[in-house]
């Protein structure tokens, strides 16, 4: 076997080659002696390979006992698919042509396509045979990789000394670290089972394809311990002594050949040795050996490794019929399956840097340095942005900061970014993003329709809009009725309802018996009187005061409610604004106030036409308080985070007038047509539908001195609703009280009716003369009067 032409060519030359076997068959000086020497010449290369009918020398017996090189590519796409990065950085080690780098490249752009992901950048590095120093020249190429912004790598066509020698200059430069990706393929990979630790310890979370192969059988197993025993006597200070696929591959390529010797019988010719040599069918070391257009014609099972430690970790099987799995699946089950849905197979990955987290695979910079991205070093509102200096550091804190770093995590790649102070007016920070001075710019910047005639917005991450902010104005006009503000007026009516009806039934119940509730208004006073539990009638009867005793309950409740509300209503402020509106301000020529450095003052003589001389700038939101009190402006003029902010720092003596002016809310600002301000965009929209910029802004009010402005007014009127369940008890009792003493009654009557009529029968029967000169008719043995005047005893009859 060969790695280099000069040894093959010179036994070419003299003829004695009857087959050449190699792992790097790609040089063309050595592809045009075999072709001189013989055409039939069967030529076996161990190694994958694009198509050899990219050769311009046609070799009929070029036998690659490797897959299809399309197979690989694919398995490479799928683990860029795994993990979804949108561009990849392709390397190769060039070939001198034998080999097509551009079918390759097409082979792999095709599958990455299907994955929606692309080849970012492509680096061919010459082969080692060809450099005079390598290191230098794959120093230079990687410091030209390292200013890119894409951090996925693969290493898609390599030898194994390119390899190790791309690897170990990386790891020196620092370019295999938290937040790279590095993928090769298995012309490399295969070779981790003997590779030294040394190489190793270069190459740590780097995922591999590694073609599968069975280790479990008697006959790997004695090739196994011979070749390790051989290896050690020629190598003894190699520490890993595993056979690699290659030697596998070696072993089943003479195998091959002896086979198709011991058909020939001494009849030998090339062709018919070479026909034979693609005739092979027989299980090999590396699996079965059979031939198709040249190739191994079973498709292969690779692994999925992950460098680690001293060695590697299996992470998955990968198939380009069954895709990803757990556990390896055989080419009998694969033949009978489709695509899986692989999500998740791969697990937990060792990346570089010791990360466990994906990377994004991709840093976002301009031109090679990090985004200069500027911020308002004097803001309106340290609560919104905040420029500070730790020991020479910028510090930069509040709620924009926090919201542009939360939206950062949801990008698809790593943005490299460093905060720049700015001393100016927003529209002028605006206009030096528009000049490149400034790659972005984030703070309370408000997007407004002129500002994109230079720069371009990403989604708002907050409402905004025009709020005017005015002293208070005591309200005393509702002073005088206040108390009935305590219950609504459904609740006052429904109440005194309730209540006459009870007093309605308990009179109706007692007005027999009780001398004392006999007259209506007797009835009504004594309604008064039971809602002070001041009630001096007595209550007789026993069902009376079933009825009565939940109406207390009843009473009891809501007058303690009554109280509770109106206490409520005269301790909690009623506010109204000292200036009903915008529009008013601009009408009576008032004083108002807006910050110097922001939109405002701009357009409010612009747009809503207010004169330049009414309107005094200020730096800060502290300013405006004694300005207000000292009635040197009759309003502030702020967009709407900023008074909130206003309003919980101050919540004392001061309002918002009037209805805010919606505008375009606050965003952060990119030059146009950057790709960046897309990208952000959704972004921010992740973190508003994940309810983070809600927390960051509960967050930021929650450092504030009073309790937010939206809780400023409560209603505190008290409706029917929480009562309706007493309401129901007392009345359901009331009304069968009522019923109770309405059947009662009538039953009475019916009895005393009968009772009459029996009595007139008796009197007739008994007494046959009448006592004309007296006026009481009695029946000594009844004992009954009938003269209610003179036996007033008798009355209960009637």
């Amino acid at each position: 076997m060969f790695s280099y032409s000069n040894p093959a060519t010179q036994l070419a030359n003299s003829k004695q080659v009857q087959a050449v076997i190699g792992t790097q068959l790609n040089e063309s000086e050595l592809v045009a002696k075999i072709y001189k020497t013989s055409k039939k010449l069967p030529i076996i290369s161990l190694t994958s390979m694009a198509t050899p009918e990219s050769n311009p020398v046609p070799l009929p017996y070029f036998i690659q006992m490797a897959n299809d090189v399309t197979i690989h590519m694919q398995c490479l796409a799928d683990i860029v698919g795994q993990f979804r990065w949108r561009k990849v950085t392709a390397i190769y080690e060039q070939n001198d042509g034998f080999t097509s780098n551009s079918s390759i490249l097409t082979y792999l752009s095709n599958n990455l396509w299907d994955v929606n992901s692309e080849i970012d950048e492509h680096v061919a590095f010459p082969s080692l045979a060809s450099l005079s120093d390598p290191k230098a020249t794959i120093e230079q190429k990687l410091k030209s990789l390292q200013k890119k912004s894409n951090r996925v790598f693969l290493i898609v066509q390599s030898s194994l000394e390119f390899a190790v020698m791309l690897f170990e200059k990386a790891n020196q430069m620092g370019m295999i670290e938290k937040g790279s990706a590095w993928i090769i393929s298995d012309s490399v990979a295969s070779h981790l089972d003997s590779l030294d630790p040394s190489v190793t310890d270069n190459m740590q979370g780097i995922l591999g394809c590694k073609t599968n192969f069975s280790a479990t059988s008697s006959k790997f197993r004695n090739f196994k311990f011979k070749f390790r025993g051989k290896f050690l006597s020629e190598f003894p200070k190699e520490e890993n002594q595993e056979p690699s696929l290659f030697a596998l591959r070696a072993y089943d390529t003479i195998w091959a050949i002896f086979l198709a010797l011991k058909k020939s019988q001494g009849n030998f010719s090339l062709e018919a040795f070479s026909k034979s040599i693609l005739s092979s069918n027989f299980d090999g070391l590396s699996g079965k050996i059979s031939f198709k257009n040249g190739r191994l014609n079973q498709a292969p099972i690779f692994k999925i490794v992950n460098v680690f430690g001293r060695s590697y970790k299996e992470l998955a099987f990968w198939s380009n019929i069954s895709g990803f799995s757990k556990y390896p699946v055989t080419h009998q089950a694969m033949e009978g399956r489709s695509q899986n849905n692989s999500s998740g197979v791969l697990g937990t990955v060792n990346w570089p840097g010791g990360s466990q987290t994906v990377p994004k695979g991709w840093v976002y910079r301009y031109e090679g340095k990090p985004l200069k991205i500027g911020v308002p070093l004097n803001g309106a509102c340290p609560h919104l942005m905040h420029v500070s200096y730790d020991q020479n550091k910028t510090k930069v804190t509040g709620f924009s900061a926090d919201v542009f770093r939360k939206s950062s995590k949801h990008l698809p790649y790593d943005l490299s970014y460093d905060f720049v102070p700015f001393n100016g007016t927003y529209n002028e920070m605006v206009k030096h993003v528009n000049n490149k001075d400034l790659n972005a710019a984030i703070g309370d910047i408000e997007i407004m329709s002129n500002r994109y005639q230079y720069v371009q917005f990403a989604h708002p991450y907050v409402d905004s809009g025009v709020t005017t902010i005015v002293r208070v104005k005591p309200d005393r006009s509702k002073q005088t009725w206040m108390f009935m503000d305590a219950f609504t007026k459904e609740m006052w009516l429904l109440l005194a309802t309730m209540h006459l009806y009870v007093g309605l039934v308990i009179w109706i119940i007692e007005r027999g018996d009780n001398s004392e509730l006999k007259g209506f208004g007797a009835m009504l006073w004594f309604s008064v009187t039971m809602l002070f539990f001041t009630q001096r009638e007595p209550v007789r009867r026993n069902l009376a005061r079933f009825v009565l005793a939940p109406w207390l309950v009843v009473i009891l409740i809501v007058t303690t409610s009554f109280t509770a509300s109106l206490t409520s209503m005269m301790t909690v402020s009623h506010l109204e604004p000292s200036v009903p509106d915008l529009q008013t301000l601009k009408r009576t020529n008032a004083i108002v106030g807006c910050n110097r450095r922001s939109f405002m003052c701009d357009y409010l003589t612009n747009k809503q036409g207010f004169k330049p001389e009414n309107i005094k700038r200020f730096d800060s939101l502290d300013e405006y308080p004694r300005s207000l009190e000292n009635n040197e402006i009759k309003a502030a003029i702020l967009i709407a985070p900023q008074a909130e902010i206003f309003l919980a720092t101050y919540c004392k003596g001061y309002i918002t007038a009037g209805t805010p002016l919606t505008l375009g809310g606050l965003g952060f600002v990119f030059p146009r047509g950057s790709r960046l301000a897309v990208d952000m965009s959704e972004a921010v929209l992740e973190s508003i539908e994940r309810g983070e910029v809600q927390d960051l802004k509960k967050k930021m009010l929650s450092t504030t001195n009073c309790r937010s402005s939206d809780d400023a007014e409560q209603d505190e009127k008290l409706g029917p609703q929480p009562f309706f369940g007493l309401f129901y008890i007392s009345g359901t009792i009331a009304s069968l009280g009522l019923v109770f003493t309405m059947v009662h009654f009538a039953g009475r009557n019916v009895k005393t009716s009968k009772t009459w009529q029996r009595i007139r029968s008796m009197k007739r029967s008994l007494i046959p003369e009448r006592n004309r000169q007296g006026e009481t008719f009695t029946n000594e043995l009844l004992g009954i009067c009938f003269r209610t005047e003179t036996c007033p005893r008798a009355a209960y009859i009637f």
